[in-house]
Order: structure tokens, then sequence, then C-alpha cells
């Protein structure tokens, strides 16, 4: 036995010695079979890897590449047309079929998991806090969607909602002058409202300038002309025709639901989507929040 194999081995028991103490320092259970069985593929492992390792390490110091050389080479690099290695053959297909095994009887998918636990207990959870809130108060809703939005929101848009100085969408208005500017030249895709995407260019030059400058401005006083064509699906007075279309005046439940299912991609950035994430009545109030700032 050469001194790398002899190196390897005396890793492999350093390694084991250790794996041994820390299992005894916290007291684990080896009458357990799992635990046991954990055990012993540890070690099986250990050996194998630094085994098989030192086994290829020595052999690559004194094997010489030999057989047919494929036609095609690559800078003078050529490749030999020399069998695939029996041993990583069949563990390749050992393991196949050692997983289909596994997946399937050995630990099927439908089998208890503590993840699918948690997920069970959460849904219930949701379950029961939504019939909880589902008739709660603007005031409740109120302090329940600032509570989501320091957690949720905040990291991104700041305690304020002030986008950190343009690093996110400034919550505290509905959109600036730039941004309408931006949705009318590209248009718009991606909130899934029923009305279907706002095909870019609806407006350029002034009558893009005006229209910003309305919504901007609150929509107060006559509406310039070119505001007609956004008002045949925001509507006159920019609510979105209850739902239709995204509200261009506030942020309203609707148009918060829709951006937390579907993000957002803006001027800035990618918001991811939050979908799943919270539930009706967190998304009512998040939204209820959003519209006392």
């Amino acid at each position: 036995m050469n001194s790398l194999m002899i190196k390897a081995l005396a890793f492999s028991a350093v390694l084991m010695g250790a794996t041994i103490f820390v299992v005894k320092y916290m007291n684990v259970d080896l009458s357990d079979p799992v635990n046991l069985i954990t055990m012993l593929g540890a070690a099986a492992i250990a050996f194998l890897t630094f085994g098989v390792a030192a086994k290829y390490i020595n052999q690559m110091k004194t094997d010489k590449a030999e057989g047919e050389l494929t036609d095609d080479n690559w800078d003078g690099i050529g490749e030999y047309k020399n069998e695939l290695p029996g041993g990583w053959a069949y563990s390749f297909l050992g393991t196949i079929i050692w997983a289909m095994w596994y997946w399937t009887v050995g630990y099927p998918v439908n089998a208890y998991s503590q993840i699918g636990e948690y997920n069970k207990e959460v849904k219930a959870y949701n379950a029961q806090f939504q019939e909880m809130h589902k008739n709660a108060d603007a005031d409740t809703l109120q302090a329940m969607g600032e509570s989501i939005f320091l957690v949720q929101c905040a990291p991104c848009h700041g305690e304020t909602a002030d986008g950190l100085s343009g690093k996110a969408q400034d919550l505290t208005a509905r959109m600036a002058k730039d941004q309408i500017l931006d949705v009318i030249a590209k248009g718009s895709n991606q909130l899934g409202f029923p009305m279907g995407a706002m095909p870019a260019g609806m407006a350029s030059g002034a009558d893009a300038e005006a229209i910003a400058d309305y919504i901007v401005g609150g929509m107060q006083g006559q509406a310039p002309a070119a505001y007609a064509t956004c008002a045949a699906c925001h509507g006159a007075d920019g609510q979105g025709m209850n739902g239709m279309s995204p509200n261009i005046t506030k942020y309203d439940e609707k148009i918060v639901t829709q951006v937390l299912a579907n993000g957002k991609k803006g001027m800035i950035g990618k918001m991811p989507s939050f979908n799943n994430r919270l539930t009706p009545v967190q998304e009512k109030a998040l939204a209820t929040y959003l519209q006392s700032l």
C-alpha cells in the first residue's frame, strides 16, 4: 500500500472519529434505525470518497493515455475512443435505480414530512386568520397594513415609503410625471387587468406631456383633449372603471392586489411577485395603509 492510500485512509479514520465524537457529544441515539443508517452511510461515503480519490490520483501519476483517437480535434487536442469505465457506468445506473426506489417506495413523495406538516398548519392558520378579520374595520386594517408594509415592503421602498431616493417606487404618490410618460411611450402588459395590455405610443409630444401633467396634478380642472384616449379604459375619473383597468389616481385594493400577484417591472427595476404570500385580508390591509400615506 503506497503512502497516498495510507494518508487517505488515515484521513477517513480521523473524519469518522470526529463524526462519532460529535454524535456522542450531542447524545444521538444510535439505537434509532434512522440514526444508525445515517452513521453507516457517513462511514461508507468517507471511506469510498477518499479511497477512490486516492486510487485515481495515484493512477494519474503512472498511467498513460492510449487507444484509438477520434478524427476530430480542438487546437491539436484529440479525444480517445475509449469505453466508458465500467465502475462509473454501473454506479450511475445504480444511482438512477436507487433514486426511483427512494421516491416511490423508500420515501414516497406523498409520505409524511415536516415541511408538509408546516405548510398544512400555515394554510389552516391563514384560513383562521382570514375568517377572524374578514370584517375588520378601517383602523384595524390600517394598523395591520402598516405591520405588513414594514416587514414585506420597507426593505425596498423604505420605512416612509419614499422609495429610498429612487431605489424603488415612491409609494407616497401614485405616479411621478416621468413614470407616466414612460408608460405612455412603452405601454404596459404585466398587471393582468381585464381590459388587457396597454399598447405603446397612445400619445406623444405635447399630448403626452399634457396627459402626464393632468394626472400628476390630481386630475383637477379641465382634462386635456388627449386624455380621452386614456379615459376609454381608465375612466373619466381615472379610477379604472371598477377594476377593469388600473386606478391611476391612487393605490386602491385592486391595483395593490394585481401588483402583488404579478410583480412589476418599472423604470428602476423588477419587483417580484408576492403571490400566495399574503391572504386577501392582508392585501386589503396593505392597500388601506398605502392610501393613508
